[in-house]
């Protein structure tokens, strides 16, 4: 056994908890650095969702500036970030309601959606096919495989989740047609 330096030690502990720091976390500790005070002072990161970056500005002229420079600035990005971005949006939506910007960080797990169906989905192999109608072919078995045993939306008898039932009575899409 070899003894080890509480520097090295530490060293260790610090790159785990580096690794286990949220992307969106440690993208608002070097947001201000990044972007410099001017503009820090007329942005705000709200969430990132599949790898893009939701920002809002204090005015539309903000979100059309940083938007023509939204390309330098994800490569300055994504050289802090462990995980990097695919794009930045620019928006005034949730500069003035702060409510909206912590609704829109919170994170929502797969388990929580109304379309959520549990764990006992088996996934079969997802081989990538070349021929079109055998693509088809496996992805509508997977479809029936998944709808077996769902009850049926009451408004148009398609297989349907059991939580938007639960939550909007019908399937999402004939929920959707009434909004």
């Amino acid at each position: 056994m070899s003894l080890k330096s509480i520097n090295d030690i530490l060293g260790v502990l610090e790159k785990q908890a580096q690794w286990q720091e949220q992307p969106f976390q440690r993208l608002l500790k070097c947001w201000a650095e990044v972007v410099g005070p001017v503009v820090a002072a007329n942005t705000r990161p709200l969430s990132i969702q599949r790898d893009v970056l939701s920002v809002a500005t204090s005015s539309a002229a903000w979100a059309q500036n940083m938007t023509f420079g939204r390309t330098s600035l994800l490569l300055k990005l994504n050289k802090k970030l462990p995980t990097p971005l695919v794009d930045i949006r620019f928006s005034t939506a949730g500069w003035q309601n702060p409510s909206v910007e912590r609704k829109q960080q919170q994170t929502v797990s797969p388990h929580e959606h109304p379309s959520y169906l549990g764990d006992e989905i088996s996934r079969p192999d997802m081989t990538p096919t070349k021929d079109v109608n055998a693509a088809f072919g496996n992805w509508a078995k997977v479809m029936r495989s998944r709808s077996h045993g769902l009850p049926l939306c009451p408004q148009c008898q398609s297989p349907t989740p059991p939580g938007e039932l639960q939550r909007w009575e019908v399937c999402s899409v004939c929920a959707a047609k009434k909004f």
